[in-house]
């Protein structure tokens, strides 16, 4: 009797193992949740969106950058306000010429205005308070026009409210003036540099540098790429802006200046700064649009270091016409065109597709990045079931489209899930986690 004990002993424990293995593995494969379907990322074939990138002169420097629309602020309908939040991270549509620092004459009393309008700000249809024309102010009128460079007429004791003092510089390119409100704003010259450079850097225009507030100086400097920001930013200024579309008879009551900013209007062109100096040659700040059926794309540039105004006519109209090519309405996610490929363990397959088709009005100056895939973790789901997005950046704007399942993935049946205990116990080992 003794003898047959350790037989009953393992019998008894295999028993066990087999109760507690059944008990386990009839539930674990049976009733556990499935394994997740394994994606596979895709390309769809290439679309229609063939770039069309900028031409741009090789001489100087030269550089565009896209800009989003916004609606006519309602407080001047003949204003367009501009979205400039991501102007300092924004990668130009194309650059082209030299990347280096160059002087960038007039340009610079674009950096006056903003400067001085963010250290003394003014509301859209505000005059501003009044500034006396000092003797200071009087001879910088009389020395400049003795010089030859730009100056509109002060006489000492006179007032010109901050917009008439900014209308001729912006628009008249008024070297006095510009000193005039550095003066004003910040004390002294020396004063102004020193904020406009910090101001400069807040904005992230760290190649760009001011060593006057008129740009006569040739170590106020600035690249192409930050200059074409610039363009941006002041296109983006509700009062610089205002003054832009403003004729030079605005100065009302004061002396009448020469619209030195207009060129090309008929080409789209709206002028921010065109200036020249021999150490600068010809530089123009811009913006300009195209009209699409529905749409109209503004977009921002500089050319600096051009030889001559013929010249610039030449460029700015070659970019233009490119502009005119380059900017449609792109097929940026077309509808059915899979991004992502599903399988499943007991053999099941579907694709995620774009469910609904996008475009986006822009300029393809170049193919569009490689898409940005977000996904959701599945087992089964039927065509139709969301499964993530797809996102890609064309145009300079990013599009976006949910994926869908282009069919069903069903589950398996019983037999499958008995015959195939290790996927089966993992999955329950990851929902546990």
């Amino acid at each position: 009797m003794s003898r047959s004990r350790p037989a009953r002993i393992i019998g008894a424990t295999v028993g066990a193992l087999v109760i507690l293995t059944v008990g386990v593995y009839g539930p674990a494969t049976l009733l556990g949740p499935l394994p997740e379907a394994t994606a596979t990322l895709v390309t769809p074939a290439a679309g229609e969106a063939v770039p069309f990138p900028p031409v741009l002169p090789a001489t100087g420097g030269s550089a565009v950058i896209g800009l989003a629309a916004m609606a006519p602020d309602p407080a001047a309908p003949d204003v367009t306000v501009l979205d400039a939040a991501a102007l300092a991270t924004t990668e130009p549509l194309a650059v082209a010429g030299t990347s280096d620092p160059l002087p960038m004459a007039a340009a610079t009393k674009i950096v006056t205005a903003l400067v001085v309008l963010d250290a003394k700000p003014l509301a859209l249809g505000e005059t501003g308070p009044e500034v006396a024309i000092t003797a200071a102010d009087y001879q910088g009128y009389i020395d400049y026009g003795n010089s030859g460079a730009r100056a509109v007429v002060v006489f000492p004791g006179e007032r010109w409210t901050q917009t008439e003092l900014l209308q001729a510089m912006v628009l008249g390119s008024s070297n006095n003036h510009a000193d005039t409100l550095a003066r004003w704003a910040f004390g002294s010259l020396d004063a102004y540099t020193a904020a406009a450079n910090a101001w400069l850097a807040e904005q992230g225009l760290s190649a760009t540098s001011v060593a006057d507030a008129t740009g006569l100086s040739d170590d106020s400097v600035g690249t192409a790429s930050d200059l074409a920001r610039l363009a941006g930013l002041a296109a983006t200024d509700p009062v610089v802006a205002g003054i832009l579309a403003q004729p030079a008879s605005a100065l009302v009551g004061q002396r009448g200046v020469d619209n030195t900013t207009a060129f090309l209007a008929e080409e789209g062109v709206t002028g921010i700064t065109r200036s020249y100096t021999d150490g600068a040659g010809v530089c123009f700040l811009f913006t300009a649009q195209v009209q699409g059926p529905a749409s109209v794309y503004t977009f921002a540039g500089a050319l600096i270091g051009e030889p001559d105004y013929d010249t610039l006519t030449a460029d700015v109209t070659a970019l233009m016409e490119s502009a005119r090519a380059g900017v449609r309405d792109l097929p940026t996610l077309a509808q059915g065109d899979a991004y992502v490929e599903f399988s499943t363990p007991w053999g099941e397959t579907a694709s995620g597709t774009v469910r609904t088709a996008k475009t986006t009005f822009g300029w393809q100056a170049e193919a569009p990045t490689a898409a940005e895939v977000t996904l959701e973790t599945f087992a089964t789901g039927r065509a139709g079931k969301d499964v993530g997005r797809v996102t890609v950046e064309a145009g300079g704007a990013e599009v976006s489209s949910k994926l869908v399942l282009d069919q069903t993935i069903s589950a398996p049946g019983l037999g499958w899930r008995l015959l195939h205990p290790v996927p089966m116990i993992s999955a329950l080992i990851e929902s546990t986690r």
